[in-house]
């Protein structure tokens, strides 16, 4: 099917066509801008051997088992707080249950107590009275 321009599209008409990138013909009259690519230069980068990143101690989270929270409740904040999977979150909710408390992860302390704050933001939202506590590793 001929283009509005003339042609067949991918055709030149008389060496005069030119194309656009996107394969369609321009008018004679076009203005095509010029593109300059010019070098990319990269900062230099020091790298010294002494430096060494210092990790951060690692804690444990401990789930206390109460009387008022609901299991469906404790699994659902160790499937979405914790990220565990749903059939370890029910194992640590049921040894919890029938201990008084379980360990849940260990992490690095910043990482443990924002979880430990979000479940506990959670729990009271609900009015429960689930606990989380850490203990260094």
């Amino acid at each position: 099917m001929p283009s509005r321009f003339g042609g067949f599209p991918g055709t030149a008409r008389q060496g005069r066509c030119v194309f656009s990138p996107c394969g369609w013909p321009l008018p004679e009259n076009a203005i095509i801008p010029r593109v300059t690519v010019h070098a990319q230069t990269t900062p230099d980068i020091e790298i010294t051997p002494d430096q060494q990143t210092k990790l951060e101690p690692l804690y444990r989270v401990l789930i206390h088992n109460d009387d008022v929270t609901p299991m469906d409740f404790v699994t659902h904040i160790l499937v979405t707080i914790f990220f565990l999977g749903y059939p370890e979150a029910v194992e640590i909710m049921l040894d919890a249950h029938r201990n008084g408390m379980s360990v849940v992860q260990i992490l690095p302390k910043t990482e443990a107590e924002k979880r430990i704050n979000k479940a506990h933001f959670a729990a009271g939202l609900e009015g429960y009275p689930l606990h989380f506590s850490m203990e260094p590793e």
